[in-house]
Order: structure tokens, then C-alpha cells, then sequence
């Protein structure tokens, strides 16, 4: 991270930390490690953030495509002149879960060969920040657009659909007790939409007349 210009590290629920081993292993890069950001849950990590990209080696069950982490890369950078975005890598062992991918905005693979797909997690990030140090030299700074609004934060994103859900609940139109996909699906077809601080103050407050 520390080479290609990164320096905010996240860790969601670490099994050990502070770890001699890391501080061992970060050589020239310790004072990254010391100013990593402890977090109970991805919710808690991605909050604030603007755009998150999940990345996994597995094709998923969702409804929206995923893009190869170069394209992943370049839309992060110029995503990043409206706020804070975030790459979220799985651990180790079992990666990440279909409900923690369904929180990013998108997801990315890595174009490694059909014969041998393996990565560990250090070369997938090492692989990453690259691509993002390409994208950030290559493009420079994104343009400042004047016209368009702020985007929504993970968590204004995150209250409306709970709004949502309350809504749809109280009108009866969802069974709590047989929700199947709707939820999910809202939350997908949101990401799609890159929503701005202003539509979901809209959505929310037509959701609140609705209620009435």
C-alpha cells in the first residue's frame, strides 16, 4: 500500500492486532500498520465512503456484473474527487460473503488464468493499489462537475433502505415472516444507481408521506 501511495488500512475484526508478526512483515511500512483503523463490522468500515468495490475470485449470485479490477480501478479514482472510497478484500481462508459483497457499490475480479485461479490475499492487494496507482497517474485529477450533487454516504444509502423496509412492512405490501429477495434486490438496484445526498432525502421523505 505504503509503495503505491496508500495509507488508510482498515481492519474489520482482526484475529490478532497489534501482531508482532505484521509489524515484522511491514518492513519501511510500520507506521501504516500502527495507524490502522480497528473496526467491529464492514458497515462500521464503509461508513462514509461514497463507492466500495468488493473483490472476489468467485462468481457470484447477484444481480449485478462485476468488472475486471483494472476498470474497478479507474472508476475508484475518479470517484474518490467526491469522497472517500474503499477496496474490501475477505480474509485468508474463506474470502468474502455474499452479504458482505452486496454492501459495495461493485465487485471486481482479477483476470488470472481459467487453469489456476490462485491468489493470496497480500498479491491480490499488492495487484490492486497498482491498478490504482496506474489509474490515479494516468487520468490526474477528476474533473470537478459542477451540475452534479453530492453523493450519498454507505450509511444515508444503508437508513433508506431500512425505510424502506419499514414502509413496505407497515403498508403490507412485504410478510416479514416471507421477505424472499425484495430487500437485497432494492439494495442492488441502488448501488446501480449511484444515488446523491438529494434523491435519497427525496425518496425518504416521499417514503414518509406514504407512512402517513
Amino acid at each position: 500500500m505504503k509503495t503505491m501511495g496508500l495509507s488508510h488500512l482498515y481492519l474489520v475484526n482482526p484475529k490478532v492486532f497489534p501482531d508482532p508478526q505484521a509489524d515484522a512483515m511491514a518492513t519501511g511500512a510500520i507506521d501504516l500498520v500502527e495507524r490502522a483503523t480497528v473496526c467491529r463490522s464492514l458497515v462500521e468500515a464503509l461508513a462514509g465512503t461514497v463507492s466500495a468495490t468488493a473483490l472476489t475470485s468467485r462468481r457470484r449470485d447477484l444481480a449485478t456484473e462485476p468488472t475486471w479490477a483494472r476498470q474497478a480501478a479507474v472508476e475508484l479514482v475518479a470517484q474518490a474527487g467526491s469522497g472517500e472510497v474503499a477496496l474490501v478484500f475477505g480474509n485468508e481462508t474463506a474470502g468474502l460473503s455474499n452479504e458482505e459483497v452486496s454492501l459495495c457499490r461493485n465487485w471486481a475480479l482479477i483476470p488470472t488464468s481459467a487453469e489456476f485461479k490462485s491468489l493470496n490475499l497480500a498479491q491480490a492487494v499488492q495487484i490492486l493499489c497498482y491498478e490504482l496507482r496506474l489509474a490515479a497517474v494516468d487520468i490526474g485529477a477528476p474533473p470537478h462537475v459542477t451540475e452534479a450533487g453530492d453523493p450519498a454516504s454507505h450509511e444515508e444509502v444503508e437508513a433508506l433502505i431500512d425505510h424502506l423496509e419499514r414502509a413496505v412492512v407497515g403498508s403490507g405490501f412485504l410478510d416479514p415472516a416471507k421477505p424472499k429477495r425484495l430487500i437485497p434486490r432494492m439494495r442492488r438496484m441502488f448501488s446501480r444507481a449511484g444515488l446523491e445526498k438529494e434523491e435519497v432525502n427525496i425518496l425518504r421523505g416521499m417514503l414518509s408521506s406514504f407512512e402517513k
